[in-house]
């Protein structure tokens, strides 16, 4: 394939972890765990981490928590658009990981940098196919329409289609098979489509107030593409029996489109940034106000029972009579956390369709991987694939954001991410060398020298900002340290405790001005 202030309280802590202690999860297999709001760890948490953890040495946290890193200076100037280098990492605890995270630059002229992470549920198909197509996506749906004309040309003569992104990966991340000549043929369609259409204008594309009306259309037309891909491949499947793609252990566009994703986008372009956002992912701005204080704040919402706004619209959607059965247990009809997601589709089909698929795919009801169908499932589609975007002019006091999964939001608050990373800049700042002018003595050095030491708390242990947040959130000693035994419990546990008290967790921090100090 060619190579987008709101309330975000905390609403979930381990406590909520607790209740899965000792009884395992429960029999849910597509869907997201909810976790309750709490309070402090209890007696019992503590026991079961002494049975489970082990001690690790400071050498194999390290590697653990690095193994995963990345971080990427960006060209200063213009073709920063405002956003000077950015540090991810990520931790899984399902085996395989779920999330996945993405970050590009646009090859175009004026086309921003995008960055995204991406929490699977159901396995890790759906989260792995939007993370490598989404930009894609984006990128049609904000090029100017002559870039696409020739990209279609391009096409049509049989010559090398020029490339719309800069990948900027870790060579661990996946690279499987990005749905080949299946999904390119379904971006075509869509670039088509737009040149086709007499909607579009060359000079509104360049108008940032078009952009969050691109990125809706982004993430809506995948999310059609997956779905449609999803019904084609089993109706071919029904005729000739399973597909080799099943039969190898690939995800098939069923299995991509059965299990889902939430996705959180941030694309940053002359200074103007937008975060789109679909499920229970946040992104959080860290704010240095004139006196040198820190405030955070939060640039989506969750689109969870937890918001009030989220639920009612759910609740609008369908009948009176559904009230009772659209939203239980703090659950999409009682199963699927999210209320926004990608794929997830025996939420959003029809119920005759649904009805064909579970009778020609009998092995989707029961076993390992079964995703049997939902209860009371009356008026779909109940799950949206419409992203909330939020839009911000980036001002000198802006100095960076956080965009995570919810496996950080659960162990972190938002204010304390902020607070972390503010520390850490700090220390950072304070180890780089002093330089000295041509009227310096050795006693002004001195002097400066022990001035800087004094204000030094340590040596930061982590280079990688995202890292950093990381070690802390699983190592939180509750005085804003890292206790290592705990730390080193966190990482130790196996596979199959791990998931009962933290999630997979991802996260990037796109660092946009330099703070002062």
């Amino acid at each position: 394939m060619l190579g987008g202030g709101v309330n975000v309280g905390r609403r979930r802590n381990l406590r909520g972890l607790l209740l899965f202690i000792g009884r395992g999860p429960p029999s849910l297999p597509a869907c997201r765990r909810h976790h309750p709001a709490g309070g402090r760890r209890s007696s019992k948490y503590r026991a079961a981490m002494e049975v489970h953890g082990a001690h690790m040495s400071a050498p194999d946290i390290n590697n653990i928590l690095k193994a995963n890193e990345y971080s990427q200076v960006l060209p200063r100037g213009p073709a920063s658009h405002g956003a000077l280098s950015f540090h991810s990492n990520t931790l899984a605890s399902n085996q395989p990981g779920e999330d996945c995270r993405s970050s590009a630059t646009c090859l175009w002229e004026g086309g921003g940098v995008l960055f995204g992470v991406f929490d699977g549920h159901g396995g890790p198909a759906c989260a792995r196919a939007v993370s490598r197509r989404l930009f894609y996506y984006i990128a049609v749906a904000t090029l100017p329409l002559a870039a696409l004309a020739e990209l279609e040309r391009a096409v049509d003569e049989g010559r090398a289609v020029p490339p719309l992104l800069e990948w900027l990966k870790h060579p661990r991340d996946h690279r499987g098979p990005d749905g080949g000549r299946v999904a390119f043929q379904s971006l075509r369609n869509y670039w088509q489509e737009r040149l086709d259409g007499d909607d579009d204008d060359d000079d509104d594309q360049q108008d940032d107030s078009m952009l969050s009306c691109a990125l809706e259309n982004a993430f809506r037309r995948l999310d059609y593409d997956l779905s449609v891909e999803a019904q084609v491949h089993a109706s071919a499947c029904s005729q000739r029996g399973r597909s080799p793609a099943e039969k190898s252990n690939e995800p098939s566009p069923l299995r991509v489109a059965l299990s889902g994703c939430t996705a959180c986008v941030a694309h940053v372009q002359d200074g103007i940034l937008h975060v789109a956002n679909l499920g229970d992912s946040r992104a959080v701005l860290g704010v240095q106000e004139a006196d040198g204080r820190w405030t955070a704040v939060g640039l989506t919402n969750d689109h969870t029972a937890d918001n009030p706004d989220e639920l009612q619209r759910v609740l609008g959607a369908h009948p009176p009579s559904e009230r009772r059965t659209a939203v239980r247990h703090h659950r999409l009809l009682g199963l699927l956390l999210p209320f926004r997601a990608f794929g997830d589709v025996r939420f959003k089909w029809r119920p005759e369709t649904l009805a064909r698929l579970y009778e020609t795919r009998p092995d989707l009801r029961e076993g390992a991987r079964a995703l049997p169908p939902p209860p009371h499932y009356l008026t779909p589609p109940y799950l949206s694939a419409e992203p909330e975007v939020t839009r911000r002019r980036i001002l000198p006091s802006d100095k960076f954001v956080v965009l995570a999964s919810d496996g950080l939001w659960e162990l972190m608050h938002r204010h304390t991410a902020v607070q972390r990373l503010a520390e850490h800049l700090k220390d950072l700042r304070e180890q780089k060398p002093i330089i000295a002018s041509a009227g310096t003595t050795l006693a002004d050095l001195r002097r400066l020298l022990l001035e800087r030491r004094g204000r030094v708390r340590s040596v930061p242990e982590d280079h990688n900002a995202a890292t950093h947040l990381l070690r802390h959130a699983l190592g939180d000693d509750g005085y804003g340290g890292v206790a290592t035994s705990r730390l080193s419990k966190m990482l130790s546990l196996p596979p199959e405790v791990a998931r009962r008290y933290r999630d997979d967790i991802t996260i990037t921090v796109i660092h946009l001005n330099e703070p002062h100090l």
